[in-house]
């Protein structure tokens, strides 16, 4: 007995340096990266956004419509299949397909976060609004371009720990523009925080130069238009209308974070109206929220292993639903930074954990041979909530005094989740079956 004690303790700590040695590893390390390079443009058109606008005397309707901007993350599915499958003259001959669209994406988003640095929207909002809208767009296609790219860079061996540093690279690139963003902003005003979160985005150029073309990219000519839209757009598409319940899973995915998008749309606006300072965002709800939302997803993983992708929904669901209660707290204690930072803990600690077990869930509802487009369809609907339908979010805060309207956030959380438990009557535990992890969306 002491001896087959002996033997297994030594089996794990052999696994446990295996997956260590894991995370060292090339590839692993350039998922990181480019989770970084996917995660940092979020925040400008959207918390970051909010901010400068909030500062600039823009109205709170308004500030709401600004999520719009951001409909390009719900419409990628849309041109997916041509950054998939199309290669780019001259670039796709020098670094091949997928590190082609990479290098021109990003260098296009370099130009376009600068130009929404320069505009000013006191004066007029609109060329804000406009450059926003580019900057998204370039931020989606890079996304496409990311998922596919780190799907077939890592084996399968890989992809636990890539999951892993996907989440924690595109964290910090939410932290960068978040946090980093408000720190250069009061230092040296907006342009000169836009300037620097565009310099940023030169760690995506970097991961991409240093690392190889996925030999997994190739694929074979199609034989005409025809064949290629049949092959590349509509069979992707009716694979998924095939299988049993889509639509109310496609409502689902809609729905699940809409509560908690409705409320973090006015995030930044109702922080500004309680009198707290850039910095005192950037400390608590920036740099301290992402530490928060980390620990979330760390938990959320430890719950999806231990209980399954659909009772961890449920509860990351009713958590991150209850969670918007605690900005009531906050209106009603006003101005203080403690509450502001059990606040932020609580509401970036639960949505972390809802965000676990819905990436889990997207994941596993591709299959394997659509995965890029699949992902996309799926992504683009799930950030539905977080760009259409918080767009009202500005105009409800108006209509209501801070407190109704984060109760009016939270009950926001119950048609997802009914949808939930509809479905996990109705289907089997396990909704597909895929290896993949793509990108995860903000919170």
């Amino acid at each position: 007995m002491p001896q087959a004690l002996g033997e297994a303790k030594a089996k794990r700590a052999a696994g446990s340096t295996r997956l260590l040695a894991i995370y060292g590893e090339a590839r692993v390390l350039a998922v990181f990266f480019m989770g970084f390079s996917s995660g940092l443009p979020l925040p400008l058109t959207f918390g970051t956004l909010s901010f400068w606008l909030a500062e600039a005397g823009v109205s709170r309707t308004e500030i709401g419509l600004f999520a719009l901007v951001g409909g390009a993350y719900s419409l990628k599915f849309l041109w997916a299949p041509l950054i998939d499958r199309l290669s780019l003259p001259v670039l796709s001959a020098q670094f091949g397909r997928r590190r082609g669209w990479a290098l021109l994406i990003q260098i296009l988003l370099i130009a376009a976060i600068v130009a929404l640095g320069l505009t000013n929207p006191a004066q007029n909002p609109w060329p804000t609004a406009l450059a926003a809208v580019i900057v998204a767009f370039l931020s989606a296609s890079q996304d496409i371009v990311i998922d596919a790219y780190r799907i077939e860079l890592l084996d399968e061996a890989q992809q636990g720990a890539g999951a892993a540093a996907t989440q924690w690279g595109y964290r910090f690139g939410l932290l960068a523009a978040g946090a980093g963003a408000l720190y250069a902003a009061e230092y040296g005003g907006w342009p000169t925080a836009f300037a620097v979160m565009a310099g940023l985005m030169s760690v995506g150029i970097v991961t991409v130069l240093a690392t190889r073309e996925p030999v997994q990219a190739d694929v074979a000519p199609s034989n005409g238009m025809a064949e290629w839209l049949r092959t590349a757009v509509v069979a992707p598409f009716a694979d998924f209308l095939g299988r049993p319940h889509w639509a109310a899973i496609l409502l689902f995915v809609v729905l699940y974070k809409f509560g908690d998008a409705l409320a973090g749309v006015m995030s930044n606006p109702f922080y500004v109206a309680l009198g707290f300072s850039k910095t005192e965002v950037a400390n608590v709800s920036k740099l301290f929220g992402v530490i928060a939302t980390l620990v979330g997803v760390a938990a959320g993983g430890a719950m999806v292993y231990r209980l399954g992708v659909l009772r961890s929904l449920l509860i990351g669901g009713v958590l991150q639903g209850l969670s918007n209660l605690a900005y009531v707290v906050q209106a009603i204690a006003g101005h203080d930074v403690l509450v502001l930072t059990v606040v932020i803990f609580v509401e970036n600690f639960c949505g972390g954990l809802g965000s676990a077990a819905f990436v889990a869930y997207l994941s596993g509802l591709c299959a394997v041979a659509f995965t890029a487009t699949q992902y996309a369809l799926l992504s683009s609907l799930a950030s539905v909530g977080r760009t259409f339908l918080s767009s009202g979010g500005g105009w409800l805060s108006e209509r209501m005094d801070w407190v109704p309207f984060f109760l009016a956030t939270t009950a926001a959380a119950a048609p997802g989740l009914l949808l939930l438990v509809y479905l996990m009557r109705v289907l089997p535990p396990t909704p597909g079956a895929s290896t993949a992890t793509p990108t995860p969306t903000e919170d």
